[in-house]
């Protein structure tokens, strides 16, 4: 198939040479003029990728239109909260035969979309069954060197899902398909407030039963909200949601992690991503999941946490503390 790659961060990058691998006609799209030619020249991704050959026949491009044009899948691997207005540069384009992938992780801070639904918004009267994701426990600092990773391909329609899981499985990179499209979204975005929260936790110097207990009933909030939003329970407990939430809370890798492990140690949000090149899609994540969370009525104590240490200066002994002395619950609520 001829695809394009649309981000060229880490993990555009990744999946790009990973389909390369496949037999696919690749082009990979960065919107920095000059950092297209630099990727051109010396075919290493320093910044986002360091040590990663990016083979010569991956064409490398700073022309959207080009990227875009005549193309049999889009995978887009730009942050969230630029999807939007990438999209809106080619929305006048003839994709009859195209499928769209989103392999971001979050939701759209103002509109409260997935990716999916951000697509189908721009895009007016694409058909949902040539819109699918790519989501699960898949560092691109891993993925690049062949570890074993499983992630899973969803779509509404089953034919797209398995569409996307042919053209990106391989003896390193097993995919698995389901048809609960918003499950996985909701799962690899939500996964990322509570990764922050794993990193508040290792921060503010508590233990490995803390960090346990933050995921598993972290989990349950994750669950919670995402079938309130039309997602199905058992899609939690799979890949993109226990599995996800596992890496990203674990990972020395996970960006999401670090940015809450910062903020535990006392550093201010903004200090802490002004030295990141990369985006941690949990941080817009957070105040999208405390606006669902309010507006559906659904209780997220470990999210809303979240949400009061990074935007209203919360302290998290604090924070940790009301969450240890909440009212008593049976563990099922």
């Amino acid at each position: 198939m001829r695809i394009s790659v649309l981000g060229a961060g880490g993990w555009g990058t990744t999946l790009a040479i990973l389909l390369h691998h496949n037999g696919h006609d690749v082009t990979l799209w960065e919107y920095k003029r000059s950092y297209a030619r630099t990727l051109n020249r010396t075919r290493v991704n320093k910044v986002y990728l360091p040590g990663i050959k990016i083979p010569k026949e991956i064409i490398i491009s700073h022309s959207l239109q080009e990227s875009t044009s005549n193309k049999h899948m889009i995978v887009i691997a730009v942050p969230t909260q630029f999807v939007r207005s990438v999209l809106k540069e080619i929305k006048g384009n003839d994709f009859s035969n195209t499928t769209f992938v989103s392999v971001a992780k979050g939701i759209e801070k103002d509109s409260m979309l997935t990716v999916s639904n951000i697509i189908l918004d721009v895009m007016k009267n694409f058909p949902p069954s040539q819109v699918g994701v790519l989501s699960g426990p898949s560092h691109a600092e891993e993925v690049s060197r062949k570890i074993p990773t499983a992630v899973v391909a969803a779509s509404k329609d089953n034919f797209t899902a398995k569409q996307i899981q042919s053209a990106f499985i391989t003896s390193y990179f097993r995919v698995y398909s389901s048809t609960d499209i918003l499950g996985v979204e909701y799962g690899g975005a939500l996964k990322n407030v509570i990764a922050v929260g794993a990193g508040i936790i290792d921060g503010a110097k508590f233990g490995d039963n803390t960090k346990a207990a933050i995921m598993t009933r972290g989990i349950a909030e994750i669950s919670r909200l995402g079938v309130a939003l039309g997602a199905k329970p058992e899609t939690f407990s799979g890949l993109s949601g226990m599995g996800d939430l596992i890496v990203t809370c674990m990972s020395k890798h996970s960006r999401n992690r670090y940015v809450g492990e910062q903020v535990g140690k006392g550093k201010k949000l903004k200090e802490v991503l002004k030295t990141m090149q990369m985006v941690a899609e949990g941080v817009e994540t957070s105040r999208a999941v405390h606006q669902l969370s309010t507006k559906h009525k659904i209780q997220t104590p470990i999210c809303t946490a979240v949400y009061q240490i990074l935007f209203e200066d919360k302290d998290p002994t604090k924070a940790t503390y009301e969450l240890m002395t909440r009212d008593m619950k049976p563990e099922a609520e």
